[in-house]
């Protein structure tokens, strides 16, 4: 206990004994440590108004496509450019790689857009995008996008590879909240406060999955243990924000 707690519980002592009330350590040590939970915790992955902290895939300055606006909701602009991957675009990345985390974002997709949010990502010159080693939990306007017609490519599934168990994503234009937890090998994709995949990575069942999915032949794909977060240029309107992610 520390010695704001000691000192908390000492006044609830003499405040019980003056009142002829009982007042248990249990209750007094709850409330202390209610009082002094660290918010700092959880770690923002933007500053709302630049892109420090972040860089193009594969190395360089975010592209111009990429932008924030006035509320810190970081976009991009898919009419600044001409289509995936391609001039002032690019998926980006955070320049900090996370081990054990609990990652915590809003999306909102374009109408009939494809976007994602890719984890565990690894740069090296041998892989030419995020996915060739990250795991994504997609973004997708399930109403009119083409990719939705395939049952793994749905919004909130873990693509390619796990099927949401329910389908709670919102309509193009309207704001989802997401969360991704990997912890020791344990992942959860929750999407707006069902949690739609659990599993358990780097098994043998884990191999399997991959094995029978379209990563099959990207030997780096799902195997590294720790990796930087990216957002993902599809070539669509797509908004992020509320990025935050705290380490477990």
């Amino acid at each position: 206990m520390n010695k704001r707690s000691l000192a908390v519980l000492a006044l609830a002592g003499i405040l019980a004994s003056c009142s002829g009330e009982k007042s248990t350590e249990t209750e007094v040590v709850e409330m202390a440590e209610t009082e002094t939970t660290p918010e700092s915790e959880w770690i923002p992955l933007s500053d709302g108004s630049t892109f420090a902290g972040w860089h193009k895939y594969g190395g360089g300055e975010v592209g111009k496509a990429w932008k924030i606006d006035e509320e810190g909701t970081i976009y991009l602009d898919a009419g600044n450019k001409d289509g995936w991957q391609t001039g002032d675009g690019g998926d980006i990345v955070t320049d900090e790689e996370f081990e054990n985390f609990h990652f915590k974002y809003d999306w909102k997709i374009g109408e009939n857009g494809n976007s994602g949010v890719i984890f565990y990502v690894h740069e090296a010159p041998e892989y030419q995008y995020p996915w060739n080693t990250g795991m994504e939990m997609q973004v997708l306007d399930n109403e009119g996008h083409p990719d939705a017609k395939i049952i793994s490519h749905r919004a909130g599934d873990l693509y390619d590879l796990i099927v949401s168990s329910e389908e709670t994503v919102k309509p193009w234009g309207e704001w989802n909240h997401a969360e991704i937890i990997a912890d020791h090998g344990k992942l959860e994709l929750i999407l707006n406060g069902t949690t739609v995949v659990s599993t358990t990575m780097w098994t043998p069942e884990w191999e399997a999955l991959i094995a029978d999915s379209k990563f099959k032949d990207m030997p780096g794909f799902g195997t590294f243990k720790k990796g930087s977060i990216a957002l993902q240029d599809h070539g669509d309107l797509v908004y992020f924000k509320n990025l935050l992610i705290k380490k477990l």
